[in-house]
């Protein structure tokens, strides 16, 4: 169970080799923003064969769906191995952690939402292009006042229409690849003027130039600038039902696919914490033994030491993570607690690995050429996104112990 089998260390040697010569030298270019990521996404999705399997596994479930079978989404990239799923997104994010956020939020959120959710129609018109990365995707739940309080405090609405559609309006902020994607997952209330809390969740499948729908300018962030993330604004876009996803609304059990698209990124977390880490643990250990200082190698010294022992121990915790998660994922173990839990410990982890290693670079550390000051950039956001590190431990101790209220 701890060990990668020789399938998953084959596309841990291949991926680190298409990294190293196709992503890193256009890290530059991609952090200026001089230089979008999407045509790098679909030379990795045909280099690696990954969009044809994605497609293939697509293509059965649409299948299934029309033979009235219904049942869990099968396959996906690299025919379904999570273990082998876990080792691709390690090694992005050994180089890039941005460009390994925006490919996941196009295949896994925005792809897998509609695979999972959709209708066999939806799932070839909008889902197949997606997880192919033909077309690439966006997932807008996200807003200025809704950030931690996603479902209570979101205000972007879809009201119904006369003609058996809705009209949507609202603004989403923080939204990854949002400055080119060409498909908008949409999170909205439906709203026939009930009350806000008995409105039910929708979610809405929507296409770059749709009147009314528009992208604000990239934001300038701390990390992560190799993968763009912008404003979305919705001014009265018109959608038909057909862009209703599952082809009908849901009530409140909206909420629950919404959660269950968040257990997926959550889950996806650790991964790219593991890279982060691992990256972090081989360059620190190679310095150590060849930097000289006082007449010896710095990794004789016993501070050194301890903190390459420390680093070694959050890789190896992250790494075990990642395992029971890959292994949860393949039984179809639901275990929401670890799920939260271990997103939040891993994010933690890769912050405070990525400043350790810098310490132990000294001023090289950080240089920009030593790449170590762009991993602690990057890290940070894995503590922000997909909840921060205080709601994914509530949201772990609420599975646990349930709700409890409040005294006034």
């Amino acid at each position: 169970m701890f060990l990668l089998d020789e399938s998953s260390r084959m596309v841990e040697k291949m991926v680190r080799g298409w990294c190293e010569a196709k992503l890193a030298p256009r890290l530059p270019a991609l952090e200026a923003g001089t230089e979008m990521p999407w045509a790098l996404m679909r030379e990795l999705a045909t280099t690696f064969g990954v969009g044809a399997l994605a497609e293939a596994a697509a293509k059965k479930r649409i299948a299934k769906l029309r033979a009235g079978e219904g049942g869990d989404r099968e396959g996906g990239t690299f025919g379904g191995d999570p273990m082998m799923m876990a080792v691709f997104v390690k090694e992005l994010s050994r180089v890039s952690p941005g460009f390994a956020m925006g490919w996941g939020v196009s295949v896994g959120l925005a792809g897998g939402a509609i695979v999972g959710k959709g209708t066999p129609e939806q799932i070839e018109r909008w889902g197949v292009p997606l997880v192919t990365t033909k077309q690439i995707g966006s997932w807008c739940l996200t807003e200025p006042g809704a950030g931690s309080d996603a479902f209570g405090s979101m205000t972007t609405t879809a009201t119904p229409t006369d003609g058996g559609g809705y009209r949507l309006r609202g603004t989403k902020t923080f939204i990854t690849n949002g400055p080119g994607a060409d498909v908008f997952v949409v999170y909205a209330r439906i709203d026939r003027g009930e009350p806000r809390e008995e409105q039910g969740l929708a979610t809405f499948i929507l296409d770059r130039g749709m009147p009314g729908l528009t992208t604000g300018t990239p934001f300038k962030k701390m990390g992560m600038r190799d993968s763009p993330t912008c404003e979305v604004f919705l001014d009265d876009v018109e959608v038909g039902a057909e862009r209703l996803l599952g082809g009908a609304e849901r009530g409140r059990a909206g909420r629950a696919d919404t959660k269950d698209s968040l257990g997926t990124e959550r889950s996806g977390i650790p991964a790219m914490a593991w890279g982060i880490l691992e990256r972090c643990y081989d360059q620190s250990v190679a310095y150590v033994r060849e930097r000289r200082q006082f007449g010896k190698p710095i990794g004789a010294f016993q501070a050194v030491q301890l903190k390459i022992a420390d680093l070694y121990l959050k890789l190896k915790t992250v790494e075990n993570c990642v395992y029971r998660l890959a292994w949860m994922q393949k039984a179809k173990v639901s275990d929401p607690a670890y799920v939260n839990a271990t997103k939040a410990l891993c994010s933690q982890l890769a912050v405070d690995g990525a400043l350790t290693a810098i310490q132990l670079h000294g001023g090289y550390g950080y240089m920009e050429e030593y790449h170590l000051e762009k991993l602690a950039r990057d890290s940070k956001l894995l503590e922000l996104g997909a909840g921060t590190t205080d709601i994914n431990l509530m949201s772990a101790a609420r599975s646990l112990i349930g709700a409890i209220e409040s005294g006034g």
